[in-house]
């Protein structure tokens, strides 16, 4: 469905992504670790349009994406659940997922909206309450919710459990799950919490400065002596 041969990204003179090539497969989720700095949500960004690739290609179901803008990388069924969750803090959580729904035009939005509430039925309680209000969870659930609503057919997930309780980390990742066993939707995912990511995952990709260094099923990295020293000790198996 997504394949990346050879990308090269920058900002400015800043060579961000060295030749990275990965593949996700319909169905699939798959996800990239890699420490602070690797190149995680450059890569994310990159797929999206902003910043455009600089080399390589980026392929999206047969469709060339180099050179797209992001709201026409949007519309051919990509959406992003982005790093920090930015949401619309002013905006009630109905009118964050509207915004959510602008590339459907909201054709469906009744139908979409008791979907993401039946997957997060904290934010059904909360519909009419400030996104800024919300706990970091909730705002999670808010973020990945208001990209569920463009009707994607491949959803970006950046750092997720990024800044919250071990309890929540874990119903965000049953949550990702969720998504993609019943609604078949394929995921790519960006994740600090390797082994959480790893346990999900049908294959993952290694990142470290720019590059692709390592890959393999989630039960192989999850076992590779390499990774476990470098993301898996200290506490990170929660």
């Amino acid at each position: 469905m997504l394949e990346l041969d050879g990308v090269h990204a920058h900002y400015g003179n800043i060579e961000a992504l060295h030749g990275v090539s990965i593949a996700v497969e319909r169905g699939e989720i798959v996800t990239i670790i890699g420490a602070n700095g690797a190149g995680k949500s450059t890569l994310l960004m990159t797929i999206c349009g902003r910043p455009k690739p600089s080399g390589g290609e980026i392929v999206f179901d047969g469709r060339r994406l180099n050179g797209l803008e992001p709201y026409e990388i949007v519309s051919l069924g990509i959406a992003q659940a982005p790093e920090g969750r930015r949401i619309f803090p002013s905006m009630s959580v109905l009118e964050n997922l509207q915004m959510g729904a602008v590339p459907t035009n909201g054709a469906h939005f009744d139908e979409d909206a008791a979907r993401v509430f039946a997957l997060f039925p904290r934010l059904q309680e909360r519909q009419h309450q400030r996104g800024g209000t919300l706990s970091g969870g909730e705002q999670q659930m808010l973020c990945i919710g208001r990209a569920l609503m463009a009707r994607p057919r491949l959803l970006l997930l950046d750092e997720p459990s990024l800044g919250l309780a071990p309890l929540l980390v874990k119903q965000i990742f049953q949550s990702i799950v969720e998504i993609n066993r019943e609604r078949g939707l394929t995921i790519l995912l960006v994740e600090q919490n390797a082994y959480q990511a790893l346990k999900i995952a049908h294959r993952g990709y290694v990142l470290a400065t720019g590059r692709v260094v390592l890959e393999g099923t989630g039960a192989e990295l999850l076992a590779n002596p390499e990774i476990r020293a470098a993301y898996l000790e200290g506490g990170h198996q929660a």
